[in-house]
């Protein structure tokens, strides 16, 4: 196969948007031909009131779910069923049940590729770290990994409702810290999570059972660790930075965020701007993710993310998240299953 790929993009709130943007200007080899929204009608995109109508779109090829998490799913199993390709969203769902039927799905249909969008390992930063590590072994054995995930705090009232629909904070906004530190620890598998959380500016969570800020800690077996921080309510902006830890050094990504290479000096010092929110620091992974994704499915590749991946990230934010509302700590088998009790 060696054509272009025709994809419609589910789910056109403000990531939905951004990923026809990336599709319509930055990926060469895609063509935005259905959505699922009133918007865009000026490139000849096909508009559907529904998704189930979307998929029934003549010659498309590739769907991308940008909906929310508890859906994903759902629309991902109907695409697979159409025999369409699909990128869909971080997490597959909130439900572990749900990730794996998707799993088996995909593996019952091996020429259609899915794929669930971790972009931060699209990112040329934490890219450079994978082959600092892996190819030039720069800091020796890494074996403790600290990320973070800090949002901008959100005065509209829109992140409460989100959160509803999100799966807690763990599943939802350390979900790529957690997969940071598969990567970077060489996909070892979890022993212990625990996990801690705070109530700062958002007390309506509290009828939801979670918080706005969170620490949580993975101790996996062989002696390697990951720390997590998760906040919603950051003044200064969108605040993501990942430090690995090894043997013979450490290795740092976006330590001190920043927006640009401007600085102002005036009499209250000398200060820099922080990006507002998650689209200015990764819409160039996320760009190559589209790219990626689109050349495996047009010249029959595999993906760059194996599917399997998610479901040990799943594991791990569902336990750090029962470990943050049961006050107890989430153990699992020396063969990576989470334990009862």
């Amino acid at each position: 196969m060696n054509r272009n790929l025709d994809i419609g993009v589910a789910g056109l709130g403000r990531m939905g948007k951004r990923h026809v943007h990336t599709l319509l200007y930055r990926t060469p080899r895609a063509k935005v031909v259905a959505v699922e929204n009133k918007e865009y009608r000026e490139f000849r995109i096909a508009v559907y009131s529904s998704y189930e109508e979307m998929l029934a779109h003549p010659g498309l090829n590739a769907v991308w779910i940008s909906t929310s998490t508890d859906v994903h799913a759902s629309q991902s199993l109907a695409a697979i069923g159409k025999g369409l390709h699909v990128l869909c969203e971080k997490p597959l769902s909130t439900d572990l049940a749900e990730v794996q039927s998707v799993i088996h799905a995909a593996r019952a249909n091996p020429s259609i590729k899915v794929m669930a969008g971790f972009s931060r390992r699209f990112d040329a930063s934490y890219r450079d770290t994978s082959d600092k590590i892996f190819n030039q072994n720069a800091i020796g054995k890494p074996f403790m990994v600290r990320s973070n995930t800090c949002d901008l705090r959100d005065e509209s009232g829109f992140f409460v409702k989100y959160a509803a629909r999100n799966g807690g904070i763990f599943v939802d906004c350390a979900i790529h810290d957690i997969d940071l530190s598969l990567w970077f620890l060489d996909n070892p598998v979890p022993k212990a999570c625990w996990a801690a959380g705070t109530l700062q500016h958002h007390p309506e969570l509290q009828q939801l059972s979670d918080v706005d800020n969170a620490v949580g800690i993975v101790e996996f077996w062989g002696g390697k660790i990951a720390y997590f921080y998760c906040s919603r309510t950051q003044a200064h902006g969108h605040d993501v930075c990942t430090e690995v830890t090894g043997t013979e050094g450490k290795l740092m990504v976006n330590v001190l965020p920043r927006k640009n290479n401007v600085i102002l000096a005036d009499k209250l010092g000398m200060r820099h701007e922080v990006q507002p929110e998650y689209w200015e620091r990764f819409e160039d992974a996320f760009a190559r993710e589209a790219n990626e994704f689109v050349d495996a499915v047009v010249n029959d590749k595999p993906v760059p993310i194996p599917l399997e991946t998610g479901i040990k990230v799943m594991k791990i934010g569902w336990a750090l998240q029962q470990a943050l509302l049961t006050g107890k700590v989430s153990l699992f088998s020396e063969s990576g299953e989470l334990l009862d009790g």
